[in-house]
């Protein structure tokens, strides 16, 4: 990927707090690279094809794609993308039975959660989470990519570094350009709202502690000599370090209030996410337990908590 770089951003504004959809096209002296595929609706899709009319392009010349991670926001297009032209697709090893919906995996992930929202002392609301995860595993079925993946592998492509930054989701990878200072992050930095590390089980059916690693990805990148960083969403980052800076400052404010939580006997992370967030532990409950069990890990990790299991559940204690 040597010489001229030039990027095309494809921004598709959206209703929601996101504010909008974003993916990128990639042009090089020997390739046009897509980076991420947006959602699966008319909307990214004709925003796809006019950026690439208003750069004397077509869908035909683009020669490969390569995913930040999984999600649907992200990985939408990529179907009709290849169905008009067969491009190669490259992502992360563990975004394969995720895009490829692998029925054992989806099974695990479900299982996963059932044990976990126990755990939490979830109770009724950990139960219909679950059964939504059960319809959601049939109705999304036909989301899944068809084509095949190709794993990312260091090196792969000439001045493009790909950077593994889990936290987000276990998936997730970020590509540097150091001839122009350029980030492509997915969703691990969004210039108007804090990224989500998102509860998840590893391939084993493990939970990984998503925040801790979400925090040690933005760590990682206060090291990366960017000026830019191409977000999935809303405007493009001019002051990357500082927002990363920003960003771990508001978790360890967060992290301390769920610590007066417990200290004022708050046991589970299902009784401190009804204590903090209220009416939105029911109306977004995957989210806010993931935000509460997120920051309960980075808590334990630090010494400040500790959990142990009491029939099955698990009750944390400020040590």
């Amino acid at each position: 990927m040597t010489g001229l770089s030039e990027v095309f951003p494809i921004i598709v504004p959206v209703k929601s707090s996101l504010k909008s959809i974003n993916f990128y096209l990639l042009k090089t002296n020997q390739s046009l690279m897509l980076i991420d595929a947006g959602l699966n609706n008319d909307d990214c899709w004709n925003a796809l094809n006019d950026t690439l009319n208003k750069n004397k392009f077509g869908i035909n010349d683009i020669t490969h794609m390569i995913l930040t991670h999984h999600h649907i926001d992200h990985a939408g297009l990529v179907n009709r993308v290849v169905s008009a032209n067969p491009v190669p697709v490259f992502a992360h090893p563990l975004s394969f039975p995720r895009l490829k919906r692998d029925p054992e995996f989806i099974q695990m992930r479900i299982e996963f959660f059932e044990e976990l929202y126990n755990e939490m002392g979830c109770g009724e609301s950990g139960r219909k989470q679950v059964e939504h995860l059960r319809r959601a595993a049939e109705e999304n079925e036909s989301q899944k990519i068809e084509c095949d993946l190709k794993e990312l592998t260091p090196g792969q492509f000439e001045n493009l570094k790909v950077i593994e930054v889990p936290g987000h989701t276990p998936d997730q990878i970020a590509l540097f350009l150091p001839n122009k200072k350029w980030l492509f992050s997915g969703d691990l930095l969004i210039s108007h709202i804090s990224s989500n590390a998102l509860v998840e089980p590893d391939e084993n059916g493990k939970r990984i502690r998503s925040l801790p690693a979400h925090v040690d990805s933005l760590k990682k990148c206060l090291s990366i000599p960017m000026n830019t960083v191409f977000s999935g969403h809303g405007i493009l980052i001019e002051n990357p370090h500082e927002l990363i800076e920003k960003r771990i400052a508001g978790i360890e404010r967060k992290a301390e209030k769920f610590l007066r939580l417990i200290e004022d006997g708050y046991e589970t992370a299902s009784d401190v996410a009804q204590a903090y967030y209220k009416d939105t532990y029911a109306k977004q409950f995957s989210l806010v337990m993931s935000k509460v069990i997120g920051h309960l890990d980075y808590l334990e990790e630090r010494g400040r908590i500790r959990g142990e299991f009491k029939e099955g559940v698990l009750e944390y204690r400020s040590t």
